[in-house]
């Protein structure tokens, strides 16, 4: 072999190794959510939160580095309740994202899914949020998100399914799931309204996490409320699932963007 031809080697490989398609990137994410986020009814919502697990599976993938997070989830919480203007827990993302926001070596991320509360027949603030109201309080909360942090990247998760009888302190029922449901499709709409002022910065999430939940009950905490025994919150083994499909929306998206 000539002295050419080996030199050629060694850039394909230099090229290879220091390609920017081929370089890891390090994630810091705030899971923005609610009690299901939060990890309520879970034996160790610190090992076991479905943040916690997508930050693992993550960790796994071959073309992601370091990931840091925080998870802000807050029980009970609806997008109003998370809306910039009413300064409540809006200060909680800024603070977590205070933590990460000089780090030039990682991306910053929002992981939010919110809507379960807000479909809600009544109980929680501001229920029942209409589709129209629920898709502008993403807005807002988007809109302030790439105000304060121009380099950061959101994706809207999907919420998942809940038993028809939901009903605890609060009240959801059918007509609770039913309204839940028509939130989807403001979510595409909401993420398809950047495409053309923030190409490649807002994404959502894998929409088929309500029907996989739907059909497998048995991924869910059992839970005494005034109409029965209702599904809501995952059990341990449901948060692993659902923190799986977060992770994987992430790499997903992140993968798009670059």
């Amino acid at each position: 072999m000539t002295f050419s031809k080996i030199s050629f080697g060694i850039l394909v490989l230099l090229l290879l190794q220091f390609s920017p398609a081929g370089a890891q990137q390090n994630y810091n994410i705030v899971f923005i959510g609610n009690s299901i986020t939060h990890g309520s009814g879970l034996p160790d919502p610190d090992t076991q939160a479905p943040p916690v697990i997508a930050a693992q599976k993550l960790r796994e993938y071959k073309q992601i580095g370091t990931v840091q997070f925080s998870n802000v989830g807050k029980s009970g919480s609806t997008t109003l309740d998370w809306l910039p203007e009413n300064n409540k827990l809006f200060l909680t993302a800024e603070k977590a994202a205070g933590l990460y926001v000089n780090d030039e070596a990682a991306t910053l991320l929002f992981s939010i899914v919110l809507g379960t509360n807000d479909s809600a027949i009544k109980g929680p603030h501001g229920a029942p949020v209409s589709p129209e109201d629920y898709h502008g309080n993403l807005m807002k909360i988007a809109n302030r998100l790439l105000e304060e942090y121009p380099k950061c990247k959101i994706i809207f998760q999907y919420p998942t399914w809940y038993s028809e009888n939901t009903y605890n302190t609060s009240k959801y029922l059918k007509e609770g799931l039913e309204r839940l449901q028509s939130y989807f499709p403001e979510i595409d709409a909401v993420v398809k309204s950047y495409e053309i002022s923030h190409p490649h910065t807002v994404f959502s999430g894998n929409k088929k996490v309500f029907a996989f939940f739907k059909k497998h009950p048995a991924l869910f905490q059992n839970e005494k409320g005034q109409q029965g025994i209702f599904n809501l919150h995952p059990n341990p083994e449901g948060a692993a699932v659902l923190g799986t499909f977060w992770a994987k929306a992430i790499s997903k998206a992140m993968d798009s963007a670059k």
